[in-house]
């Protein structure tokens, strides 16, 4: 496992081959214990820098097909010490405006279950390094929070305010119903994503910033539904917001303390 003095940024949906052309990603496969991850690198960074394409390049995988334990322990394993986690999102509060930068302040993770059933934690077997997550800072870092608005700032692309994130574990959209309950329970976006990968970092001991852009109101009342074209086309003009800020990070972030901790027994 390499030193832990790299930054990653996780990107979902609306990032694709032609991002990681442009911004020069260099694909490498990391083995962990839980099998084999495509990572890429920023090839010019002074600092180790990587990317993980959740879904796969091409977007090949839905929320359950994901390997989201063996995606953590990549992270871990390349020694990264500062993870940005991306989503675009379902927006609930209808003062929120669409297709711009949101930090995520907290999270609401109603089951703590990945999409397959599992419970959402690195600790499947009995290990010397298991433990229980203990919360004394959130599962978002404050310090790299604010970094995140700091460059973000320089860049041109300034964060617009802080969500409650409601994770939903998917495949499918949610119901009007289940909407109005997020809605009432303080979610102020959803997605199928992101949770998940901020609970296992945490437990790697990886402080985590959550950036959401959202690119459409998922409202409790009838007729705010997309078709698939304008799915697309909300997708790609949330990328196109959210782009500037990813790279900016990329570029300037750096890694900041970890503030939560791990109990373990008899330790």
């Amino acid at each position: 496992m390499s030193e832990a003095k790299g930054i990653a940024v996780v990107l979902g949906s609306s990032f694709s081959e032609g991002f990681a052309s442009a911004a020069g990603l260099v694909e490498e496969r990391v083995s962990t214990s839980s099998g084999a991850v495509r990572l890429h690198r920023l090839a010019s960074a002074e600092r180790p820098t990587w990317c993980l394409f959740r879904h796969g390049l091409p977007h090949l995988l839905l929320p359950q097909q994901i390997d989201w334990r063996a995606n953590a322990a990549a992270l871990r394993e390349v020694g990264v010490a500062s993870l940005l986690v991306t989503s675009s999102v379902g927006v609930l509060d209808a003062s929120i405006p669409l297709f711009e930068p949101l930090l995520v302040s907290d999270l609401l993770m109603l089951d703590n279950r990945l999409p397959d059933g599992s419970l959402c934690t690195m600790f499947e077997r009995t290990t010397a390094t298991q433990g229980h997550l203990v919360l004394d800072e959130g599962l978002f870092s404050v310090e790299l929070g604010a970094q995140v608005r700091r460059l973000a700032e320089a860049a041109g692309a300034p964060v617009r305010g802080e969500v409650v994130f409601g994770y939903a574990p998917g495949p499918r959209t949610k119901t009007r119903a289940e909407n109005a309950a997020w809605a009432r329970l303080g979610a102020q976006v959803n997605s199928m994503t992101l949770g998940p990968e901020v609970v296992l970092a945490n437990e790697l001991g990886i402080p985590c910033a959550g950036l959401v852009v959202g690119h459409k109101y998922s409202l409790p009342v009838p007729g705010t539904g997309l078709d698939d074209d304008s799915v697309a086309a909300s997708l790609v003009r949330a990328r196109e917001n959210l782009e500037r800020l990813v790279l900016a990070f990329l570029r300037g972030g750096s890694p900041v303390p970890f503030r939560n901790s791990l109990f373990r027994f008899g330790r």
